[in-house]
């Protein structure tokens, strides 16, 4: 396992979990295409990509991204554009076929302009696949958890309020089509549910100030 440390002012610390259940809250994001470079690309994106945002508890929330196919894509590069809710101190790659490293390049989501208004990346919040890019993605039947610290008092609550007006918002580059094109999209609508409370939480140690970034692929 490799620790990257990040360089951002004003931040605290991100710890991803994966494989961990019942977290106390849940929504999920669904995700709209702001390129347009081909239409066939956007709309498999926007029909088999999203982003669960659950709330482990102990102060963090956790972003998973799914690929739910069947068609090639691959996210190769996550982005937030954030106020003041998020807080990232370094990012730790467990083992497995999606490895992601904090920092994305390009820093902004690639395409930012073609958001309304323009998709504006928080320094420090992005993380992409490395190389080879696509096979290391998230991929049909794949998965990523980030998991961030909350900041300056703020709540699972808030953050999902600042995904509801805009304040806070999630960009996903996505690569590996059958077109060999690319495209870029942000969080579009939301649909919160509730889920049992937490049985895990003990998991998540208060001195667990790291993120790892990490993926399972479904049977």
């Amino acid at each position: 396992m490799r620790l990257c440390p990040v360089s951002a002012p004003a931040v605290l610390a991100l710890f991803c979990l994966t494989g961990i259940a019942v977290p106390s809250g849940a929504a999920t994001l669904s995700f709209g295409c702001i390129t347009g470079n081909l239409a066939g690309d956007c709309a498999i994106g926007e029909a088999q990509l999203s982003v669960d945002v659950t709330d482990p508890g102990d102060g963090l929330i956790a972003f998973t991204f799914r690929n739910a196919g069947p068609a090639a894509s691959s996210i190769t590069g996550v982005y937030w554009d954030d106020g003041a809710l998020l807080g990232i101190l370094s990012i730790t790659n467990a083992p497995g076929l999606v490895e992601f490293s904090a920092l994305a390049s390009p820093r902004n989501l690639p395409g930012a302009n073609g958001a309304s208004p323009p998709f504006e990346t928080t320094a420090g919040f992005s993380a992409d696949s490395d190389p080879p890019a696509q096979p290391l993605g998230v991929n049909p039947g794949e998965q990523l958890t980030v998991t961030f610290t909350l900041i300056h008092g703020k709540s699972y609550a808030d953050a999902i309020a600042g995904l509801t007006d805009g304040s806070v918002r999630v960009g996903i580059h996505v690569q590996g089509y059958q077109t060999g094109g690319s495209e870029s999209f942000v969080n579009a609508s939301l649909q919160t549910y509730p889920i049992p409370e937490p049985g895990t939480a003990a998991l998540v140690g208060a001195g667990m100030l790291a993120l790892a970034v990490g993926r399972r692929r479904r049977a």
